[in-house]
């Protein structure tokens, strides 16, 4: 698949598993409710004690009723709000509001048109989610044995690479490892960046949800936590596609993608691609390495002071690069068609670059080097700030510097950094309130990815807070997590084996190829997009946009799945899992 930026621009748990349904057996099986879900939609998953917690109501009602799903007694009443015209969907909703309801245990909603499914209440509900999400990456790892159990399992795959002519070097090269990035068995510098990078901070800021968690993976036990270790397999793949001089080639895969087969029986010759002339580096990679680097520094020091040393050496060295050819920019060469992540302008990885080198540092050069790159970045209503996404790191240069802490940094820019990313966050906050389903995405985020867009919201949302405390900015974000696990049109979580009704399908070879009926746990979904980029998805009728969906796995620009999706999903997750 062809990612490019234009299109960036804008499971069930352990508990609902034991849940009696005696009284649920009345409900109306989904085959009978249309192609779009339920009457009654909500985090399959169930909500926090003392959250937030709203239920789309798909029929209107002039009541709602919560029972207990064990004994059937009312627990709650309700009025539902005004009915509303969603557009994102194209339904007529009603959001039925049930915070006040916090005692734990199982319940239902019913209205006079239906019943919901029974859902949770509780106060750790999100922790398996967490888990499995973290964990996806071990199924995505290249080069090594793979075995999540449950049969999920390939032995190591790739283990053999060359240097492509495009490379500007030729013959073997001995490099193995990374996360495959998405459906395909690629390897990206680029998505690895914003991926790599928002996982480190989710530990830097999230660190108790994630500091002990035991993955099953094959450095449990060791001395660095799961979590550090899981994330280090895909960093030092990055840090082998960084040449001699600092430069960093774009990208590790094959000339074409190869079938739907399993990663092991993939024999195409894995190439280690770069821009076709010199200096055949491109800029936005080796930039993404060294803003990552920086980061791992932080991270790895208290574990691995070597290490973190090293990461610290090629951080510099791969700024030092960039900064010296801050504009060679990709587009995938002659006969390569696999994944291109062209993009154009490379001065927001720059940006970033400088940022988490001066958090690391304390070096004035940094410092100065982003204070003056900041610049593009302000307009009459002050500094742009932007929902990250792999081809926009801007704001996360802008929130690295505000949370460094260190002497030096400018008040009055401290201070423009924080207004305007309030400002954004009240705006997506806004858009919450307006939409039927409480997702904070407008009708133009519904693009290549757009569950994505709402993770990296989320995640928007929740370093606005750490910035300028605002409980509303933390509510909203969790508003994103309950539309992804089943408050949408479809009735569906779009992350695989999590919720009551998860999609099945996903473009994901080893899903595909693996003669199991259920796909690899814990992937997201790229979700419903305006902008058909398939053929499957050329071939749906026209409709609201969260309806341009299809639970397909030839459906590649719907419903593939991607490392830089899952990130901000992990990163909301420790997030509400530190609460």
């Amino acid at each position: 698949m062809q990612r490019r930026k234009f299109l960036q621009v804008a499971g069930m748990s352990a508990g609902a598993a034991a849940m009696p349904t005696a009284w649920w057996l009345g409900r109306k099986p989904a085959a009978d409710l249309g192609t779009t879900g339920a009457p009654i939609v909500l985090n399959q998953l169930g909500y926090p004690t003392g959250a937030t917690k709203l239920a789309t109501l798909r029929s209107p009602s002039p009541t709602f009723t919560v029972r207990s799903a064990s004994s059937g007694a009312i627990v709650l009443q309700g009025n539902p709000g005004a009915a509303r015209d969603d557009a994102a969907s194209g339904d007529r909703v009603q959001l039925a509001d049930f915070s006040s309801l916090r005692h734990p245990g199982a319940y239902g909603l019913e209205t006079t048109a239906g019943k919901s499914a029974p859902f949770e209440i509780g106060d750790d509900l999100y922790r398996h989610a967490l888990w499995l999400t973290i964990r996806s990456y071990y199924g995505q790892r290249c080069g090594c044995n793979v075995d999540l159990g449950g049969g999920y399992s390939h032995p190591a795959c790739h283990l053999s690479a060359e240097f492509h002519p495009t490379s500007g070097k030729r013959g073997p090269y001995k490099n193995h490892g990374g996360w495959h990035d998405a459906g395909d068995y690629g390897r990206y510098v680029v998505n690895s960046g914003i991926s790599t990078g928002t996982l480190l901070w989710t530990w830097e800021m999230s660190n108790s949800a994630v500091r002990k968690l035991d993955l099953k993976i094959p450095e449990s036990g060791g001395k660095l936590p799961d979590f550090l270790a899981e994330t280090r397999w895909n960093l030092d793949w990055m840090l082998s596609l960084q040449d001699d001089d600092g430069g960093v080639w774009h990208k590790q895969t094959s000339e074409n993608f190869c079938a739907f087969i399993m990663p092991q029986d993939d024999h195409l010759t894995s190439y280690v691609i770069g821009t076709g002339s010199s200096p055949y580096k491109s800029t936005c990679a080796t930039a993404d390495l060294a803003a990552v680097a920086a980061i791992a520094a932080r991270c790895y020091g208290p574990y691995d002071d070597a290490y973190a040393k090293n990461c610290l050496d090629a951080a510099k060295r791969a700024y030092a690069w960039a900064s010296k050819h801050p504009d060679v920019t990709f587009e995938n060469p002659g006969s390569i068609r696999t994944g291109g992540y062209g993009d154009t302008d490379c001065r927001d990885e720059l940006l970033w670059a400088a940022a988490e080198l001066w958090r690391t540092t304390g070096d004035d050069q940094y410092r100065h080097a982003f204070e003056t790159g900041v610049t593009y970045l302000r307009s009459g209503n002050g500094l742009e700030v932007k929902t990250p996404g792999w081809s926009e790191l801007s704001s996360l240069a802008l929130w690295s510097y505000a949370l460094a802490d260190r002497k030096g940094a400018s008040p009055e820019l401290l201070a423009q950094i924080r207004e305007s990313s309030a400002r954004e966050a009240a705006r997506l906050v806004e858009n919450s309130k307006q939409n039927g389903y409480a997702n904070t995405m407008s009708l133009s985020d519904y693009v290549w990815g757009s569950n994505g867009v709402a993770g990296n919201q989320s995640l928007q949302l929740i370093v606005t807070d750490r910035l300028q405390k605002n409980i509303e900015f933390r509510q909203t974000a969790a508003e994103n997590l309950h539309y992804l696990l089943g408050r949408n049109c479809w009735d569906l979580s779009w992350v695989t084996q999590l919720g009551r009704n998860p999609f099945q399908h996903p473009h994901h070879r080893p899903s595909a190829a693996d003669d199991i009926a259920e796909p690899w746990p814990g992937l997201l979904s790229g979700g419903p997009n305006a902008h058909p980029g398939d053929r499957v998805a050329a071939s749906l009728p026209r409709r609201p946009p969260m309806q341009m969906y299809k639970d397909d796995q030839a459906a590649y620009s719907l419903n593939e799945i991607a490392i830089n999706w899952n990130a901000p999903l992990v990163f909301l997750l420790a997030a509400l899992n530190t609460q």
